[in-house]
């Protein structure tokens, strides 16, 4: 059974800190998400094993690329009924400065849907939100559900 149906099954539908649960690297990483109205906010609270760089000490590049990916797909899962999670098509990441070892927060903004590709942008800040670490820009693949239009339903 494909996750997203086994979440909207239990009525879990909405609930994407439930589907950061079972996501074997979203847990690994201790990945949380909170909802500021529409907006998805994903947070990262720092941890010894995030570092990079210990000479830095900075968070791992791959991590934060790794963010900033699941952050997009969280807000696309917010924003539309998919009958399975989003598929990278490609992603580019911009890398501002390093990370420091503290909590680092995201969110993304839908620039584009269609009916089978998004667009969207995310970013990842630590202390000031004005103040990015990485960004990034990227295409996914959607499967709607049929039917469904808007949020996930439950």
């Amino acid at each position: 059974m494909k996750l997203l149906e086994e979440l909207r099954d239990a009525g879990q539908g909405r609930d994407l800190g439930e589907l950061l649960r079972r996501i074997p690297y979203a847990r690994f990483l201790g990945l949380q998400v909170e909802m500021q109205g529409d907006e998805v906010i994903t947070v990262l609270p720092f941890a010894e094993h995030l570092v990079g760089n210990p000479n830095l000490p900075a968070l791992h590049g791959g991590m934060i690329g790794a963010m900033l990916e699941m952050t997009s797909v969280l807000q696309l899962l917010y924003d539309a009924s998919c009958a399975r999670l989003p598929k990278t098509i490609d992603v580019s990441f911009d890398f501002l400065r390093f990370a420091r070892c503290t909590t680092t927060y995201g969110r993304a903004i839908v620039t584009r849907r269609g009916r089978r590709v998004a667009n969207v942008r995310s970013e990842l800040w630590q202390e000031n939100r004005g103040t990015p670490i990485a960004l990034s820009h990227g295409h996914f693949l959607l499967s709607p559900l049929a039917g469904a239009a808007g949020h996930i339903e439950a």
